[in-house]
């Protein structure tokens, strides 16, 4: 409800003694007192910084053929890992860790499991942000989005074709006995990362909890272009969801959600509402250090270009081997990083920095391609959830400013039709968003009135049909800005029976909230629905006062 906020992706917390935060448990208070020499954090990062080390020569990085990268690019994934909203961790951090860190970054080598390192490191360098001397901020932060776009700059498609080629050439030159024991040995590991690698589940906060499951330095020594292959694909995933984090303000605090959401009398806009309802349009903060940077890099224009549908051809040479299909799903799931990606940039950037109409026009054109070229491809959840709330974004920051967009009110009613039939509430929270952000703009426009019956049905329906209270109230909430004003939304209104629709709908919601709200929902969420069962009744009283007009 609200604002599109964007989502942050996480991987598993660990404490500040180097264990999972879910298995540790309570200590005394003299326990608690580590020795930091002692301390598992601080024996972790001397180990992790020795294998680091190790993969430099006094220029710089080892070539493949010098040096294994597979031991420097465990202990990288692992320092990824353990660094992100670990402040007391981060505390045990040193000069001699940063300083390979940097390293890394300006480090010229080319290779694919170079490109992951680089992508890991500037990761952890994010992670650790907070712990840069001031005066090398700026610079390591263009480090960072620097490799992040040297890394999206790689055509996967295409490179994933030579390496493919590269290996048959390497098998027919190679013992058959050999190739027969590689190959059933990497189709083993590949179909365990397929296994393991699940979508990212959604916590309580309405943040990403995503499991590290990449298995690339499990893959045998004689399967290297399939563990090229493997690093490309989890460097660029890893890039993206990097460019996520980098979007998700920590400032902007549930705190400052609840406060924005909070019904003061105060807020109250000309008709009636709270003005956290009708605030759908302004962007979130970013900072200018950060966006500067991405925008230099050209960072919003590979990221769109990245939510287009893998190469066909690189899709059909992995699935002729049973050791490479595993990296169609990590190709697919490339694509849907890329939108939740575009979604967090669109949601936190201002439609000038992004190439002003023009550029949203595009690319509205292009996620229009994407969302109505293919039917079957709203089935796959992970797509539609990440497709969905870019499109919401998008809409957002086209209706904000008065842009016309190329999706017309038919595609965007069965675009969200089909996903209110998800599962995932997020989902069905951006499609009821898009019904709204469709009426409120087609409400301006005569001879509407026929196309916003049918949003107002829409709505009233998962209004008082829907089975989860949040997509209850955000349908609410996208009523109120459908039907707010204009004699088209007025004629709309009384067509449909809005008025005694919703007299029937607030005793039922309210009981709905005071019966449900309490402990299934954050306080976040419970401040919100307040706030619509608030409105809901002034908007009631607002409908009854347009009736005796």
């Amino acid at each position: 409800m609200g604002k599109s906020k964007t989502t942050k992706f996480k991987r598993p917390q660990f404490s500040s003694v180097g264990l999972p935060v879910n298995a540790v448990k309570e200590v005394d208070a003299a326990e608690e007192e580590h020795d930091e020499d002692s301390c598992p954090a601080a024996e972790l990062l001397e180990r992790v910084r020795t294998k680091l080390l190790l993969g430099f020569k006094s220029k710089g990085l080892h070539t493949t053929r010098e040096v294994s990268l597979p031991p420097v690019v465990s202990p990288a994934h692992c320092l990824h890992t353990v660094t992100e909203d670990n402040p007391e961790l981060l505390r045990s951090m040193n000069a001699a860790v940063l300083g390979a860190l940097e390293n890394v970054l300006l480090s010229s080598q080319t290779g694919m499991a170079h490109t992951l390192l680089k992508t890991l490191a500037a990761g952890t360098l994010w992670n650790m942000k907070g712990c840069l001397p001031e005066a090398r901020q700026s610079q390591t932060l263009n480090a960072v989005v620097a490799s992040l776009s040297q890394c999206l700059d790689l055509d996967a498609g295409v490179l994933i074709l030579e390496l493919r080629e590269a290996e048959e050439v390497h098998q027919r030159n190679a013992d058959s006995v050999t190739d027969v024991e590689e190959s059933a040995a990497g189709e083993l590991i590949v179909e365990e990362m397929v296994e393991e690698e699940e979508p990212p589940n959604k916590t309580r906060n309405g943040k990403t909890a995503k499991t590290d499951t990449d298995f690339s330095d499990l893959l045998p020594r004689g399967k290297e272009e399939l563990r090229e292959a493997t690093a490309l694909l989890t460097a660029q995933q890893t890039s993206l969801e990097i460019i996520v984090n980098m979007c998700c303000s920590d400032d902007a605090s549930d705190d400052e959600w609840e406060e924005e959401s909070s019904s003061d009398e105060s807020d109250m806009t000309p008709d009636g509402l709270c003005d956290g309802v009708c605030s759908l349009m302004s962007p979130l903060c970013l900072s200018a250090e950060v966006q500067g940077a991405l925008i230099n890099h050209s960072i919003p224009e590979k990221v769109l270009k990245k939510t287009g549908y893998p190469r066909q051809e690189a899709i059909s040479v992995c699935q002729e081997d049973p050791s490479w299909k595993g990296l169609t799903k990590k190709m697919r799931r490339i694509q849907s990083r890329a939108l939740t990606c575009l979604h967090s940039i669109l949601s936190t950037m201002d439609a000038e920095s992004l190439g002003g109409e023009a550029a949203l026009q595009g690319a509205a054109q292009h996620l229009s391609t994407l969302v109505f070229g293919a039917e079957e491809i709203l089935k796959d959840v992970e797509f539609l959830e990440a497709v969905i709330s870019a499109v919401r974004a998008l809409l957002q920051m086209i209706a904000s400013k008065n842009i016309a967009q190329c999706m017309t009110p038919q595609q965007l009613m069965s675009l969200s039709e089909a996903a209110t039939c998800c599962e995932v509430v997020s989902v069905r929270v951006n499609a009821v968003a898009i019904l709204g952000i469709t009426g409120s703009t087609l409400a301006k426009e005569k001879g509407s009135a026929e196309i916003l019956q049918l949003i107002g049905n829409a709505l009233l329906q998962v209004a008082s049909k829907d089975v989860d209270l949040v997509v209850n109230g955000e349908a609410l909430d996208a009523l109120f800005d459908v039907f707010a004003d204009g004699e088209e939304a007025k004629t709309a209104a009384k067509n449909i029976g809005l008025l005694t629709a919703l007299k029937a709908l607030h005793p039922v919601f309210k009981a709905k909230v005071r019966k449900e709200g309490r402990g299934k929902y954050s306080p976040q969420q419970l401040c919100v629905l307040d706030n619509i069962k608030i409105n809901l009744r002034r908007f009631i009283s607002y409908l009854e006062k347009m009736v005796k007009k």
